[in-house]
């Protein structure tokens, strides 16, 4: 383990937190092909659930590569590839230092655009600050090389660091002109979502290599996080680029009640604390919160009034399985479902809820190139899913015309 200096070695014996210069040590091995197939009815037809893996330590994160080999990432603080049965190959070297603590650790891992050339991949993480004792969002960047990654570097994180381990998000999202969307949470410090000074409860919009694009929308003004895109967000674990639209949708917690599905716009605030369609956890209202709307605070373009605790989503958009093509789907922590929404254009029109007999959480969801949609369960022994969405059978006793 890389070296760490005394003081915050102190510290973390005193708050309990975890620094990861290196991987901790796996609580059980990681197994592929535990389990058969399972069928079951869903409204567009049967689907078929497949166990690729499981003996994932609380798995955040999917990334499919090109080859077909997977990445997954822990958020205890490892990075692992799978080839595309669910066997583990390797677990991956060359990962920065990670705060674990609560919903702190290693977030999201996704391949560059171009991936297939460059090997570059991108991570979201919880990084410490200098004591030890309090985190940010930050991405990390580096080329996979075999099992490593190498020229890592950090090209973006929050300031200043508040969290002690809640709502860091985060999610990234590639939007194909050449930016970057990076996710976060408000630390559960509400009213820092409405601080232009402050990045927390922001989406921010890089560019690649992680510098400032000079059309973001608050680039010049002073006193104002010139990485902002939008702002009054409270904890944003889910985001997907639209592939019909060519925008950025995100997912976002709510407190008790309020979950939301948002487009943001450059520029704009969605609200939190001071509107919000959500209670406080012990029944009371938001402190800060007006209402369900005020003047110059965009409303959610879908929010649900009993919270699912979304958390990944991904759009459908593989001609090759018709009956989810143009859907939407989202993991949910709390409802322990994946949830489908189909859309009318940007208007969501009906909701379908999928696995919810299995009782697990879902941390992400993926789409593959064959059209099958992959998922993460959120456990200490968590799994690796494979849903496919089996082909209509022929009548086998077809009626004359």
């Amino acid at each position: 383990m890389r070296f760490l200096p005394l003081l915050p070695i102190l510290l973390l014996a005193i708050s309990g937190c975890r620094l990861h210069a290196g991987a901790p040590e796996r609580p059980q091995p990681v197994v592929a092909g535990y389990s058969q197939d399972v069928e079951v009815d869903s409204e567009r037809g049967r689907i078929r659930i497949t166990e690729l893996t499981r003996g994932l330590e609380n798995p955040w994160s999917l990334a499919l590569l090109p080859d077909g080999d997977m990445l997954v990432s822990e958020r205890p603080g490892r990075l692992l590839k799978l080839d595309a049965k669910g066997n583990l190959l390797a677990q991956i070297e060359g990962l920065p230092t990670i705060f674990v603590d609560g919903q702190a650790g290693l977030l999201d891992v996704v391949p560059a655009p171009d991936f297939a050339s460059s090997k570059l991949v991108y991570l979201s993480f919880a990084k410490p600050n200098l004591r030890g004792n309090l985190a940010g969002t930050a991405v990390f960047r580096a080329r996979l090389e075999g099992n490593a990654l190498v020229d890592g570097k950090v090209i973006y994180e929050q300031e200043p660091k508040l969290s002690s381990g809640t709502h860091v998000g985060s999610r990234l999202v590639f939007d194909g002109r050449g930016h970057l969307f990076v996710t976060q949470g408000e630390n559960n410090k509400r009213p820092t979502a409405q601080d232009l000074d402050k990045l927390q409860g922001k989406l921010v919009r890089l560019n690649l290599d992680g510098s400032i694009p000079a059309d973001n929308p608050f680039v010049g003004r002073e006193g104002v996080r010139p990485e902002i895109w939008s702002y009054g967000h409270r904890n944003m674990q889910g985001g997907a680029l639209n592939p019909w639209s060519g925008q950025v949708w995100t997912s976002e917690h709510g407190p008790k009640g309020g979950d939301e599905i948002n487009i943001p716009e450059a520029g704009k605030n969605y609200g939190w604390p001071i509107i919000t369609y959500g209670i406080n956890y012990n029944g009371e209202v938001i402190p800060e919160a007006s209402g369900t709307s005020a003047p110059g605070m965009e409303q959610p373009h879908h929010y649900w009034k009993i919270s699912p605790a979304l958390s990944g989503m991904a759009f459908h958009d593989n001609a090759e399985v018709p009956g989810w093509k143009g859907n939407l789907f989202l993991g949910s922590l709390a409802q322990t479902c994946l949830i489908r929404l189909e859309l009318d254009g940007d208007r969501i029109v009906h909701e379908e809820r999928l696995l919810s007999d299995r009782g697990e959480r879902i941390r992400d969801v993926r789409v593959g190139s064959g059209g099958d949609v992959y998922v993460l369960t959120d456990a200490p022994n968590g799994k690796l899913l494979r849903i496919s969405l089996m082909p209509a059978k022929a009548d086998a006793n077809p009626q004359p015309d």
